[in-house]
């Protein structure tokens, strides 16, 4: 049922409806934070300030609570009747270094076992990162320094070898003796201040977007690195700081899901790799209503949702990953990341048989306070899924 506009000027995004409780949550934070507002014996509300929070209130009667509640919805309420599970992820595995903890990234299966994560910049003012190798079962984590700071490491066919994107070169690492084989140099050197940041793996092709540094011009690219010639061609142009991407096949038609993080949307465009073009951009998920960025990306097994992790600046108590129908744009699934807010990468992992969301987080951009009250800022996390298997997470073809 949508209800009439009114003047709380936050946003609704669904109702619940129990026995004897309302619920109506306002954007900005999944799941509410307990803010409670008991009603009169004449269904008044109490005054209460709803910016960030979410209401509860309790009637015995529920319908005639809407009668005299709907005057005071706004008129871009968005109200479902589904419920939308919420649940709440646990820490997994927290980097020992202040280096490591400062942006972690990109988790990733590992073809033998446990997974890989990226530590895309090991402080504020450093200019390296690193590749690190996770073994869930006892939490052992190997890092190896990059030659500069990565946007993305994926496996390789290679045993210990990963196709990295670093700084302006696309190249491989491999772990066994620390060497560094560049594929392509001089990535987006028609413009100055841009370095690769989040890419995709499809087949024996790579999709991978840069970022502007200021975080302010859109001159940043998108690129394809198209494995039958091994050619490096620029789809867009237009990028400020280009995050998560996933391709989906149907009936033989490529479509790219992408991210450019500053623009708070997802958009969904035909990719032709012969042609190497992109075509014209619809926008499929919006948040440019809240406050949070989204960042990485996954898609589902299935192929009819994605799974985007959500970059908050702010100071709420837990980050945020969602999972959006791409046909509807809807909330279908939230996890939550208590005490850490800056949500950075999603990933499905087998861990002992299940399969889990992986989700990194990171503490840039944290004053020292603010690290003090989130204590598990800059860990990965781990939380339960309904999924019976992983999505794909394809190993990069060498050879």
């Amino acid at each position: 049922m949508f209800l009439r506009a009114g003047d709380f000027g936050v946003q609704i995004l669904w109702i619940e409806t129990h026995t004897s409780t309302v619920c109506l949550f306002v954007h900005g934070h999944y799941p509410p934070l307990g803010l409670t507002t008991a009603i009169d014996a004449d269904l008044q509300p109490q005054k209460t300030v709803f910016e960030r929070r979410s209401l509860f209130i309790k009637s015995q009667n529920c319908s005639r609570l809407f009668a005299s509640f709907s005057y005071r919805i706004p008129s871009n309420a968005r109200v479902f009747n589904q419920m939308v599970t919420t649940t709440t992820c646990k820490v997994l595995f927290r980097p020992e270094s202040d280096a490591l903890r400062f942006l972690p990234e990109g988790p990733y299966s590992s073809p033998d076992g446990g997974m890989s994560w990226v530590g895309i910049q090991h402080g504020g003012e450093s200019e390296v990162g690193s590749v690190n190798v996770l073994e869930t079962a006892t939490g052992t984590n190997t890092s190896f320094e990059l030659p500069g700071r990565p946007g993305f490491a994926f496996p390789t066919s290679v045993s210990g070898v990963f196709v990295c994107g670093v700084e302006r070169s696309l190249g491989l690492y491999n772990c066994g003796d620390g060497s560094w084989v560049e594929l392509v140099g001089n990535v987006d050197h028609q413009v100055d201040n841009t370095i690769i940041n989040d890419g995709v793996v499809y087949q024996d092709n790579l999709i991978f977007g840069c970022k502007e540094l200021e975080f302010k011009t859109k001159k940043a690219g998108l690129y394809l690195y198209r494995g039958s010639d091994k050619q490096l061609i620029c789809l867009r142009n237009d990028q400020i700081c280009s995050n998560g991407k996933a391709v989906i096949s149907e009936s033989g038609v490529l479509t790219l899901i992408d991210i450019d993080s500053p623009s708070k949307t997802v958009t969904k465009a035909t990719l032709d790799i012969e042609g190497g073009t992109l075509g014209e951009q619809q926008v499929i998920v919006d948040v440019t209503d809240e406050e949070i960025f989204p960042d990485g990306m996954i898609v589902t097994p299935d192929g009819n949702s994605v799974i985007i992790a959500f970059y908050d600046p702010a100071d709420p108590e837990f980050g945020v990953a969602r999972q959006y129908g791409i046909a509807s744009g809807e909330v279908e699934a939230i996890w939550t990341c208590p005490g850490s807010p800056r949500v950075t990468c999603p990933q499905l992992v087998e861990i002992d048989g299940a399969v889990c969301l992986v989700l990194t987080t990171a503490v840039e951009h944290m004053e020292a306070d603010q690290q003090a009250k989130h204590a598990h800022a800059g860990s990965l996390f781990v939380g339960p899924t309904t999924f019976d298997r992983v999505c794909d997470q394809p190993i990069y073809p060498l050879g």
